[in-house]
């Protein structure tokens, strides 16, 4: 072996040799970056684990549950509760579950998402391109319209309902949805819009497109990401609400929030822990089941512009 071989095998014997430290300096962790993971580590444990303890109690017996143990898996699981709280639990007067309830609450949250998010489209579409008169002046009233507390105009809407010949049924409840959901569809649609480039509106306007036809054919296609946004964000809260439903939409059509409400607070005798549970977790199943399923579209319609502006 000559010395040109051992000259040209030494660099490379000397690079092998610091190779493991670099890796292992590389696999290090920074000091913020394990503070993070620990700040969401204990997130998702402070939310995780209510959940947790309400599913396993949900599948106990009652007399499993007396015997304590609250974070114990169950020993022997059952699904009798989810099937009384489903079919056979009483929500006042009836005995029929949470089936009505849910029947109800998804005829009230379809047409007050659909018509919302619709008419915000519209409102946004206008305001970012065609700025009618006054547009500026008719955004901000709009804005303010979604500061006002509701529990302020609750009792107008009842007398205006009342005058109408509406109050206590399916078309109040969803008008009064369609009313509070309004301001929040406007600003999603109107922010998004104004992120689309001003270009292809004027574009379509020298090839002869009028206001509909660019919003159909043009604008609606385009915002698939910033509607699943807004479909997320009015069904959460026409499907958690409670005060509305309780006041707008009558005996007929009360929705699964409300009578989550009486299966807990109306239990006479033995209070049933499982029972109550299941409930819970059956009335919260479709915004959890929304938020998963969507997600991803969610995180990407926020991204293309639903909170600029």
């Amino acid at each position: 072996m000559n010395l040109n071989s051992i000259a040209q095998r030494l660099p490379a014997a000397a690079a092998g040799e610091q190779t493991p430290a670099r890796t292992r300096s590389r696999r290090r962790l920074p000091a913020h970056r394990i503070g993070i993971y620990a700040f969401l580590f204990m997130a998702a444990l402070f939310f995780l684990l209510p959940l947790y303890v309400m599913i396993v109690t949900s599948l106990k017996s009652m007399d499993e549950i007396r015997q304590g143990g609250i974070f114990a898996l169950p020993l022997s699981a059952t699904l009798e509760p989810w099937r009384q709280a489903w079919s056979t639990v009483c929500t006042g007067a009836a005995c029929e579950g949470l089936r009505t309830g849910f029947r109800n609450s998804v005829a009230i949250a379809v047409p007050s998402t659909v018509l919302p998010i619709l008419i915000g489209a519209i409102n946004g579409y206008a305001l970012s391109f065609w700025r009618p008169r006054y547009a500026n002046l008719l955004f901000g009233v709009l804005m303010a319209g979604a500061f006002v507390p509701v529990q302020v105009m609750i009792y107008p809407l009842v007398r205006v309902l009342a005058l109408a010949g509406v109050f206590g049924s399916l078309p109040a409840i969803v008008l009064v949805h369609m009313v509070f959901g309004m301001p929040m569809m406007t600003l999603l649609f109107r922010n998004y819009y104004c992120s689309v480039p001003h270009e292809l509106f004027q574009a379509a306007r020298v090839d002869g497109a009028g206001f509909w036809r660019i919003f159909l054919r043009i604008m609606l296609p385009m915002s698939l990401p910033i509607i699943v946004v807004a479909a997320i964000i009015q069904v959460t809260g026409v499907w958690n609400d409670y005060i509305l439903g309780l006041v707008f939409a009558g005996r007929e059509n009360l929705p699964m929030t409300v009578q989550l409400n009486n299966v807990i607070n109306t239990t006479t005798g033995t209070r049933l822990y499982n029972v109550n549970m299941a409930a819970t977790i059956l009335t919260a199943l479709v915004p959890l089941t929304l938020y998963f399923a969507s997600g991803r579209w969610f995180v990407r319609g926020i991204a293309a512009g639903a909170v600029k502006g």
